[in-house]
């Protein structure tokens, strides 16, 4: 498939850009990078013409590179299953995000009445947690490496209270969602005249 076809192809998934399912706003940032995964695991980037490895697709995540893997014979999205082994690399070497007990807890979801929402919810923590840190990053332009370690160090309390903060808003509305979730459900059943 042409990088014109899969740029205009509403069914494309995008990766390394915010909002990554909507293919049409997506698609005006520029021509979508194309990489083909062969059965012998290798990955082939179109644009260059070579041969790459994880780590090169992992740069380009760093770099907001519009991307997708396609599998090369079936031509299957396979963008998803090349970003979690990228994750799974990162989680196992060096310092892991996730604690077990956060892995463990995602992955009760799964199945749950709650699993769509909870995407949905993660989702927008992790854009809000990245819309502050841009921010973060226009405000210190121009700091040399010692005054940007001052400025880390006054802005620590200060971002550990509004994470605090932010992690109390967030759980706050998680627990009116759930509850709200359960009146409705209650109501529909007692509608049906079903009783819990």
């Amino acid at each position: 498939m042409s990088r014109t076809k899969a740029s205009a192809s509403k069914a494309e998934s995008f990766a390394g850009q915010p909002g990554a399912e909507k293919p049409d706003s997506a698609a005006k940032a520029g021509p979508v990078r194309v990489i083909k995964k062969y059965p012998n695991r290798r990955l082939y980037d179109t644009d260059t013409s070579a041969y790459i490895t994880l780590s090169d697709v992992r740069e380009l995540v760093m770099a907001g590179a519009l991307f997708v893997v396609r599998d090369a014979k079936s031509g299957e999205d396979l963008t998803r299953s090349i970003l979690l082994q990228i994750i799974l690399e990162e989680e196992s070497g060096g310092v892991p995000m996730f604690t077990e007990a956060v892995l463990a807890n995602i992955i009760r979801f799964y199945g749950n009445a709650l699993q769509g929402f909870m995407g949905a919810y993660l989702e927008k923590n992790v854009q809000s947690f990245m819309d502050l840190q841009t921010k973060m990053s226009e405000q210190s332009k121009g700091l040399s490496p010692e005054m940007w370690a001052q400025f880390m160090n006054a802005q620590s309390p200060m971002m550990q209270g509004m994470m605090g903060t932010y992690v109390e808003q967030s759980k706050t509305v998680f627990t009116q969602m759930q509850e709200q979730m359960q009146k409705q459900s209650e109501q529909m059943l007692s509608a049906l005249g079903l009783k819990r």
